[in-house]
């Protein structure tokens, strides 16, 4: 267990993981740090959390942080972890293919939070490597919030991994948003995650895509906002396909279930569901 006296710098972290990434050889039988990054005493900037809030579409002004956003709060650790050495999976193309939350009680904005981030395990894909990272938030000795992300390094691979994940059939549309093209360098500027493919249509052409794309993270926040999510909640949200900045799509609800779309085209899917402290 490594603990900290202060949360990494996302920018150092962005670039020493971009220069490193050309000399990783991804696997999922490669080793991968087994350290625990810990901070503790985390307060959350409420400036901060009042755009993230503005930005996802939660309503501002509530005690409580929306479920989402300790996320936010330990992903500088995430970051410090996938951008070391030891990693193997290269920093630069890694793709958010899924998050799973459990949260066991509001957590006031105003509170003050020990935070945890470790790699789990490595996973076989049928496109490559899996990373799976979890985050825990602690309030003296009880954890109230627990995440797991898994991030896809694409790769080419002899395993059939994984079976393509199928769609759970066509929600009905509750809402149609029109998404402005600077949403991602609003969300970026307030959850510091400046990822050059949500910034602008130039530097995401770089990586491929033809116009900046939103965060995955934006897209199930936005989605959370809208649904509504108890106080004791599981959600577990699969991103699909990235949404285009600027564009339109279909926000689709019905019962805890959710979707984010284009036409036949899905990008999020999720669920949400009620849970009980562990």
């Amino acid at each position: 267990m490594t603990v900290l006296d202060r949360a990494p710098s996302l920018g150092p972290l962005l670039a020493l993981g971009a220069l490193r990434s050309p000399f990783k050889t991804p696997g999922a039988d490669a080793s991968f740090p087994r350290t625990r990054l810990v901070l503790p005493g985390v307060r959350p900037d409420l400036e901060k959390l009042a755009a993230y809030e503005r930005v996802c579409g939660f309503a501002t002004g509530d005690d409580g942080l929306p479920i989402t956003y300790p996320h936010v709060l330990g992903f500088p650790l995430a970051m410090r972890l996938m951008s070391a050495r030891d990693f193997p999976l290269p920093l630069l193309g890694l793709v958010h293919t899924s998050i799973a939350i459990e949260r066991y009680a509001e957590l006031p904005g105003g509170g003050t939070y020990d935070m945890a981030v470790h790699v789990e395990k490595l996973s076989p894909h049928r496109r490559g490597t899996e990373a799976t990272v979890v985050t825990g938030v602690r309030v003296g000795e009880d954890l109230v919030w627990e995440s797991r992300s898994t991030y896809l390094a694409r790769h080419r691979t002899r395993h059939s991994g994984e079976t393509a994940r199928g769609e759970s059939g066509r929600l009905p549309v509750v809402e149609e948003w029109r998404i402005a093209g600077d949403v991602g360098r609003r969300y970026g500027a307030a959850s510091g995650d400046r990822n050059p493919i949500h910034l602008h249509p130039l530097t995401a052409r770089l990586f491929g895509f033809p116009r900046a794309i939103a965060h995955g993270m934006w897209t199930v926040a936005r989605c959370l906002a809208a649904h509504g999510v108890p106080a004791a909640a599981e959600v577990r949200a699969e991103f699909r396909a990235p949404v285009l900045l600027p564009g339109t799509v279909e926000y689709a609800a019905e019962g805890g279930r959710f979707q984010l779309r284009s036409g036949d085209r899905v990008h999020v899917e999720g669920i949400v569901s009620p849970c009980v402290a562990p």
